[in-house]
């Protein structure tokens, strides 16, 4: 029989300090007394006859003599706080774009969402990262002359592949998807879009539409929904790291700002029991996408981030102050791709117990990475 209650722990590596919440399906304790016990390695829910219990993951130690703060929220279950012995393992890094391309290797490119190949055995000689994508901004403030860099648009030659915050530039070569309606480039089999033209030789391909590998190995499928908010994490995580950015407008290619977001920390750990089937709903963040594939606990790194959707006109004034605000920093993608975002950003939200989907007006998810 599965579980009755089912376990979310919320870790923070940097605090070493845990948040727990052990709820059960039906969102209210048995009448029966509820006894908790938090061990180093493990936890257990006792009521009545029944027993719960789970086994952390290795690397997980709890300090159980820290316990404190247990309250019982309506509609959540019990809620308490505790501190860890140790620290867990830290984070893998992020395995970004800049990372996985490198000059003289022959790639393939995929699309993400069928696995037909976009652009054949491709190699590079160079690998370069592209100015910020509001550069062009600042060079009033840099020269004292009208702009120098007006007329030199930055374009790739063949064997040069450029990259962007968000997607990266190609000599487009004899690879041409584009659609002769517009210069919208689109997939042959799926008719997904990919990224669009620059010019009539240069390509650009968004980092959320493409899978990159190299040429001797194997096409490996991802979930959508994982790659998405994957390659988002990492883009929120670089700009972060290197620019000391946490607010973020998430564009489409229509011109339109469709997300806000705002990156509150990326050392989270999350783990978190399966329980019962009827649980699963109410802890899993994306169906069985995320489930592990054995055992009864699963663990994600993941990035903590508040948002604010601005479809349909909402939140207009909010997203006007941030358009103009310098700290926000803009990220474009497909606009089918925020769309896409939208929806998981809310299947995360609605994942989470009740008492910690909003903070501040913002609505709060975990970004797995």
């Amino acid at each position: 029989a599965g579980m009755a209650a089912a376990f979310l722990m919320e870790i923070r590596r940097g605090t070493q300090s845990a948040l727990l919440v052990v709820r059960y399906a039906a969102a209210e304790l048995p009448s029966a007394p509820v006894e908790v016990s938090v061990c180093t390695d493990s936890l257990q829910v006792r009521s009545g006859g029944s027993c719960d219990a789970a086994a952390l993951p290795a690397g997980v130690s709890l300090a159980p003599s820290s316990c404190r703060g247990l309250r019982r929220l309506r509609g959540d279950g019990l809620h308490l706080r505790v501190r860890l012995r140790r620290p867990p393992p830290a984070a893998d890094l992020v395995f970004t774009l800049r990372e996985s391309l490198k000059p003289n290797k022959n790639y393939i490119f995929y699309c993400q969402s069928c696995g037909d190949v976009v652009v054949k055995d491709r190699k590079f000689l160079r690998v370069l990262p592209l100015p910020s994508e509001n550069w062009s901004d600042l060079v009033e403030e840099w020269c004292c002359h009208p702009d120098p860099f007006a007329r030199s648009p930055l374009h790739p030659q063949h064997g040069d592949c450029f990259l962007g915050d968000t997607y990266f530039l190609l000599n487009s070569g004899n690879e041409s998807h584009k659609s002769k309606e517009n210069t919208r480039v689109i997939c042959k089999r799926c008719k997904t879009m990919l990224g669009e033209t620059v010019s009539s030789d240069t390509v650009k391909y968004y980092v959320t539409e493409v899978i990159i590998q190299l040429a001797e190995g194997s096409f490996s499928p991802t979930p959508r929904s994982q790659f998405v908010q994957s390659m988002v994490a990492q883009c929120l995580l670089e700009l972060s790291s290197a620019k000391s950015t946490f607010r973020f407008t998430i564009k489409g290619d229509d011109g339109k700002t469709y997300i806000l977001i705002w990156l509150l920390n990326s050392d989270t750990l999350l783990v978190e029991s399966l329980g019962s089937s009827s649980s699963h709903s109410v802890f899993t963040p994306f169906g069985d996408t995320f489930m592990p594939s054995s055992g009864p606990v699963g663990t994600w790194n993941a990035a903590k981030v508040l948002y604010q959707p601005c479809i349909k006109c909402r939140n207009k004034d909010l997203a006007d102050a941030w358009e103009n605000d310098m700290g926000v920093h803009p990220l474009k993608f497909p606009s089918e791709t925020c769309l896409e975002l939208l929806l998981i950003l809310g299947l995360s939200t609605a994942s989470l117990p009740p008492s910690l989907r909003c903070m501040n007006s913002f609505q709060v998810r975990n970004s797995f990475y």
